[in-house]
């Protein structure tokens, strides 16, 4: 097992990066050539701190990132993702992404897994048994294009802090890494503040880690020593009984009246006006605010009107087509 520790995403990421190379083996599933390490676990002490930005080698489309997080948050598989990431559309059947993990999130057979685990460690703070499960075998061998990369997560409460244990098959860590991290920590500083703990340490645990060759060029600049960088993300802690209404009005772009979230919403809105061609009302729209995503999204439009070349696609949300 190769360990890997940080206290930022960032740093995690900048490692990961350097692991690979250093340590990591060539295999090509589906004649797919990667370099892959078997068998990885990435720890992040600061979950917070979970905005991957190693620019100019990386840097995340802030609005897919928030998007992609309220899609699933919300038990969605509404094409509007599409919006934020086309590539998508290639692997959906049916005209939804199959393998989204929104609904198997918040409606597995009726049972919303996120509200049962806040109940379970709400009951018992001590408990094992507090588990989502993600990977559907029924499903997801049904020759689908969309296959899940995560199998589920765990959560402890342990010396009043919450901590988190995602366990995935697979990970591209050039495009899926940072947008996993940021949405399943987003989950975990949700549930600590529905269960009025503290945040403890992210776990992130992976069977096959690697990097298709394509990205190799550009993870040979990442891979530089760099201290925890990033900044903090604000506080996303909200009421249970409010958090759904709370989503739709994210989805919608529209303010609630609490800093991080209207962050999430103004990057939507913002993105949304850019697609469709408004490029001084999306960048005005972003001014106001100072929020980080909106200041990182600021940065992603001049990156991509004065560099196109440096700006990685999107990864397929929620997918194994990267993986």
């Amino acid at each position: 097992m190769h360990s890997l520790s940080a206290g930022s995403a960032t740093g995690l990421f900048v490692k990961a990066c350097r692991a690979i190379r250093a340590h990591g083996t060539p295999v090509a599933p589906r004649g797919l050539h990667t370099t892959e390490l078997l068998g990885a676990h990435l720890r992040l002490a600061r979950p917070r701190y979970r905005f991957v930005d190693a620019t100019p080698a990386r840097m995340l489309n802030p609005a897919f990132a928030a998007a992609e997080a309220v899609w699933i948050l919300s038990g969605s598989d509404d094409p509007w993702i599409f919006t934020f990431n086309e590539r998508l559309r290639r692997f959906a059947d049916h005209g939804r992404l199959q393998g989204a993990y929104g609904p198997r999130l918040r409606n597995w057979s009726g049972c919303d897994q996120l509200d049962t685990v806040r109940r379970v460690l709400e009951g018992d703070g001590a408990s094992r048994q507090a588990m989502i499960q993600l990977f559907d075998p029924a499903r997801d061998f049904a020759g689908y294009r969309d296959v899940p990369c995560t199998l589920g997560y765990r959560f402890y409460v342990r010396s009043g802090r919450l901590v988190m244990f995602t366990t995935m098959r697979s990970q591209d860590v050039w495009l899926g890494l940072p947008y996993d991290i940021f949405t399943t920590t987003v989950l975990q500083e949700l549930l600590a503040g529905w269960l009025e703990v503290q945040l403890g340490d992210y776990h992130h645990l992976v069977d096959s880690l690697h990097l298709y060759d394509q990205h190799a060029e550009h993870a040979a600049v990442a891979d530089q020593p760099a201290a925890d960088a990033g900044a903090e993300q604000p506080s996303l802690r909200v009421p249970w009984e409010d958090f759904d209404a709370m989503l739709a009005q994210i989805i919608a772009g529209e303010a609630v009246g609490h800093g991080g979230w209207d962050d999430f919403a103004t990057v939507l809105a913002s993105y949304r006006l850019w697609k469709d061609g408004e490029f001084d009302n999306a960048r005005a729209l972003l001014r106001p605010t100072g929020g980080p995503l909106s200041s990182a999204l600021a940065r992603w439009y001049e990156l991509l009107n004065t560099a196109p070349g440096r700006i990685a696609p999107a990864p397929v949300a929620g997918t194994g087509r990267l993986a």
